[in-house]
């Protein structure tokens, strides 16, 4: 891994597009929801999944349980409990507690690391945030960062409850938004021990700022006046005003940003709609909820959380790396920011090839020790 500086180079039409979706009242945060209806042969001809990409592994090394508990909003959370197959009983073993990216549900791309972290020996809690995937919360996909945050500490909570788990070795890792929202809990949750993070995303710096600050004061400002109009027309209806993010079909013209999104949550690569929903109905958010991350500020009070370690991952390529090198900046240690050369921000969603599994254990080996 390398730790040299490295500027990625972002297209002038990308961060224009970028501006724009801010202007019309898109957030950025994760860029990937879904439009349209199912997905015909044609829209993925011609693509090919990159090398290594992973994201339905299935372990025959582990046993997976669907897991259900409630948190103090009294909302039902579900997870997988992955846990190493030949486990002796009476003997805890250190957990870690897995969120999966912004939008996203776990099976996209938290199922992978639970079960290549449950390879080598640690129970892990991957879960589906309150308003997405299976567990609880009306309206569906809404935006509430406090509750996101409370989901790891209720995960924490379950663990705890578990004779195969350990209660004082529990860690926690946060893919894409749940980066944040890992940060977030420990802040305040002193049972998590120790906090990695993969392509995170500050959700909050993100909605007010765009990527690379490219939006400015007056844009959000619109942005938050759009919010409050679509909010009355809601009130008045009744209904939910949903956002699309992403094209049906990637073309020519669309940025790399975009289309890196696209490449997992619109193809066979990373699909996975919950029982109940359809296609059209995941990863796309109301405007009128989004806005919340404007008030989430989760790096404020980082250096509270040591001497609890902190890890963050990201690849050198990710437009997404200036929130890992915020976070890594203000925060007290003992730190570490652990660049992936040659990995964008999705890559590390999935492709096996290039997520460094050997750090990840060996950070939560040594910090969840006995």
């Amino acid at each position: 891994m390398s730790t040299t500086d490295f500027t990625p180079t972002l297209p002038g039409h990308a961060l224009k597009r970028r501006q724009l979706l801010k202007a019309a009242g898109i957030g950025v945060a994760a860029l990937g929801g879904l439009t349209g209806g199912p997905i015909a042969a044609a829209q993925t001809r011609g693509y090919t999944a990159p090398e290594g990409a992973d994201n339905f592994y299935k372990s025959d090394r582990v046993r997976i349980r669907k897991v259900k508990f409630k948190n103090q909003y009294s909302m039902q959370v579900t997870g997988n409990l992955v846990s190493p197959k030949g486990l002796n009983a009476g003997v805890r073993m250190p957990a870690i507690v897995v969120g999966h990216p912004m939008g996203a549900v776990k099976e996209q791309s938290s199922m992978l690391y639970a079960q290549k972290l449950a390879e080598q020996g640690f129970v892990t809690l991957a879960i589906d945030l309150p308003f997405w995937g299976e567990s609880e919360g009306q309206p569906r996909n809404l935006v509430a960062p406090e509750i996101y945050t409370e989901a790891f500490s209720a995960a924490v909570d379950y663990l705890g409850t578990q004779a195969s788990v350990d209660r004082a070795r529990i860690g926690v890792l946060g893919i894409c938004g749940s980066g944040g929202f890992a940060i977030s809990a420990a802040k305040i949750d002193p049972r998590l021990k120790a906090i990695a993070t993969v392509s995170m995303y500050d959700m909050g710096a993100v909605t007010r700022h765009g990527l690379r600050h490219a939006q400015t004061v007056a844009q959000r400002k619109a942005l938050l006046v759009k919010a409050a109009e679509q909010r009355d027309a809601e009130f008045a209806s009744g209904k939910g005003i949903f956002l699309n993010y992403l094209p049906a079909q990637a073309g020519p013209e669309t940025d790399a940003v975009t289309r890196e999104f696209w490449e997992f949550y619109r193809t066979p690569r990373g699909i996975a709609i919950p029982p109940g929903r359809s296609l059209a109905q995941t990863q796309n958010r109301m405007l009128s909820s989004e806005v919340r991350f404007m008030n989430f500020y989760p790096f404020n009070d980082i250096e509270t959380i040591a001497p609890r370690p902190l890890l963050f991952i990201a690849g050198d390529q990710a437009h997404s790396r200036e929130f890992s090198e915020d976070a890594y900046r203000v925060a007290a240690g003992p730190k570490e920011l652990l660049w992936v050369p040659g990995a964008g921000h999705v890559d590390l969603y999935d492709r096996a090839n290039l997520i460094p599994w050997d750090k990840l254990t060996a950070f939560y080996t040594r910090h969840l020790a006995a």
